[in-house]
């Protein structure tokens, strides 16, 4: 039992007993540093169900805990917060039951709850680039943390296979590729398509312009240019299973696929299951003749199917054309309810941008209507734009933020950084390397996660790269002066250390240590791996503050330097823990 919890069930038996009061949540915060303190009970919040002076409330629940709870040594009150100081007997406790345990945090999957998370769903027209990294960051981030808080987590993507904006790749290689393959280029097979999605941009314009010269407006040159007319045709005749458009498709499509694996082995992310919009884009439309049966959802005089949200505050929507095909919310339906047959899940997590809000609002309300129990676990894990100083990219004009481009650029500036500061002499070439890609990634994993998922980001590499301040290499460079302390110390981490007094520094570390558990679980609670990141740079500060001014090899005793080891042990492998919660590797030497 955590101390906050262990407070919490003190805390209602002391309103029960001295108010006759049930006490149903309790608010905790940090002491502030100008008060005498470990921990502060908001008494403010209680006065829902406590009525009377906060002070005096205060006094009256210090008191009994001070009486009750052999932890709590010392208490004071300043205005409605209740400060309590903490006995070194507790944390000690907590130290030895806890420093070699490799999943401290970590909760096991007992009830069998399930739930998926849906990340990176790229198209297959392009190259994965700067935005989709922060999804696929995101989203595997996530996952780690909903798994580390107890839930069994399914990972998978949705891959955009399908549609006009494949077949102009396919056209514009089809006419002017000359039988180009990955192999014959030397390019990656996302980035050899890429470039035929550009270069289809390039001839359409041309052509527009020559339409537009012959006396054609605009925006008919925009429908009838030719390149156009036969990239429709083509999306029609892959509907209809033409044997050599589909073979195109097929060849062009496992080009992407395997590109896009060299990106996700670089970011390392994976997924357990692939979905394909060629699959689903059919699915949906019989889970809108039920709904049509069971009210929820109503057809017009064109035949067209439309559900009215009004109510709700939103509007009427779209759910089938009146040619009967689907529009991309009957796709999401049917695909939504495909995976909660396909893997036993009580709720689903999709990373899409912000720019999809509406959307999903729209579609959760639907899965609610249609009666699905796990509709009430989805989650939009929405997230804002990343820019570049150089501001906002378009991919089809081939000015795209490459992920490849981005990731050997962060690993390059490491490199560069690196050298500067002298820090790698004496490792080999290939140590080197290991280096400059271990802190290269961490910084730009670092620099995205720790931003609330919500916000922008104007990504700047050299400054992720800084070993200074709330960076990846900073809490990185940490972790590796810690693997020096444990290599000079040769320790035996499972010796016991008796009973001694706590320096401040240290217990202010073990304080912030002792919170992880809650930590991981706030961050599942609010899909947010900021919470990790931020926390793991308040760990890192507090131990840079206890190297400064605790001799470890100095101490008075023996049995001193031992503990501060173990306590180094320990806060390294909370540090490795939280980073491998945002898929962020720690070096052993750097």
């Amino acid at each position: 039992m955590s101390l906050q919890q262990l407070l919490t069930t003190k805390l209602q038996e002391a309103a029960q007993a001295l108010f006759q009061a049930e006490l149903p949540t309790v608010e905790f915060q940090a002491t502030r540093k100008e008060f005498e303190g470990d921990v502060t009970v908001v008494v403010f919040s209680m006065l829902r169900v406590i009525k009377g002076n906060p002070v005096q409330i205060g006094e009256q629940l210090g008191q009994f805990l001070v009486d009750n709870v052999e932890e709590i040594t010392a208490y004071n009150v300043v205005k409605g917060f209740l400060n309590l100081v903490v006995g070194d007997a507790y944390y000690l406790n907590f130290f030895s039951e806890n420093k070699t345990n490799t999943t401290f945090g970590f909760v096991d999957n007992t009830d069998g709850e399930g739930v998926m998370v849906e990340y990176s769903s790229p198209n297959t027209n392009k190259p994965l680039h700067l935005g989709h990294v922060r999804n696929n960051l995101l989203g595997y981030a996530v996952a780690e943390i909903l798994a580390a808080s107890g839930k069994k987590v399914y990972k998978t993507q949705i891959i955009n296979d399908r549609g006009i904006h494949i077949c102009k790749s396919m056209l514009a290689w089809d006419k002017f590729g000359n039988e180009e393959t990955p192999e014959s280029t030397g390019l990656k097979g996302d980035k050899l398509v890429g470039n035929y999605y550009v270069k289809f941009d390039q001839e359409y314009k041309k052509e527009i312009e020559a339409l537009k010269a012959s006396g054609k407006t605009e925006e008919e040159a925009k429908k009838e240019a030719p390149l156009l007319l036969e990239a429709q045709q083509m999306l029609l005749d892959w509907e209809a299973g033409k044997p050599e458009v589909v073979a195109l498709w097929e060849k062009m499509n496992q080009w992407v696929y395997d590109g896009f694996g060299v990106t996700y082995d670089k970011l390392g992310v994976s997924f357990e299951k692939n979905y394909y919009e060629s699959d689903t884009y059919k699915l949906g439309k019989d889970i809108v003749e039920e709904g049509l049966s069971k009210g929820v959802f109503y057809k017009r005089e064109d035949g067209s199917v439309w559900i009215d949200l009004t109510d709700e505050g939103l509007d009427e929507k779209l759910v089938l054309r009146s040619n009967g095909t689907s529009v991309y919310i009957t796709q999401d339906i049917g695909t939504a309810i495909q995976r909660a047959k396909d893997f036993t899940v009580n709720g689903m997590v999709y990373t899409v941008g912000n720019e999809q809000d509406y959307h999903f609002k729209v579609l959760f309300l639907i899965l609610k209507k249609l009666g699905y129990a796990w509709a009430e676990d989805l989650f939009h894990l929405s997230y804002g734009m990343v820019d570049l100083p150089s501001g906002k990219m378009k991919s089809r004009e081939g000015t795209v933020v490459d992920a490849d481009d981005l990731i050997d650029e962060m690993q390059q500036t490491a490199e560069t950084i690196s050298q500067e500061l002298g820090k790698l002499e004496g490792y080999t070439e290939e140590e080197k390397k290991e280096v400059y890609n271990t802190v290269g990634l961490g910084a730009l994993k670092y620099f995205i996660l720790k931003v609330d998922p919500k916000k922008r980001i104007l990504f700047d590499p050299k400054a992720s790269v800084d070993f200074q301040g709330n960076t990846g290499p900073f809490i990185q460079y940490t972790y590796a002066r810690i693997q020096a302390i444990l290599r000079k110390a040769e320790h035996d981490q499972g010796v016991a250390i008796g009973n001694i007094a706590l320096e401040n520094k240290e217990k202010e570390l073990l304080k912030i240590v002792e919170m992880y558990p809650e930590i991981i679980q706030q961050a599942a609670k609010q899909y947010s791996p900021a919470i990790i990141a931020n926390y793991t740079y308040d760990l890192v500060k507090a131990y840079n503050s206890f190297f400064q001014n605790v001799s470890i090899f100095g101490a008075d005793s023996e049995e001193l330097t031992l503990f501060r080891v173990q306590l180094s042990n320990f806060v390294g492998n909370v540090i490795k823990s939280a980073f491998g919660l945002l898929g962020i590797n720690v070096p052993g030497r750097m």
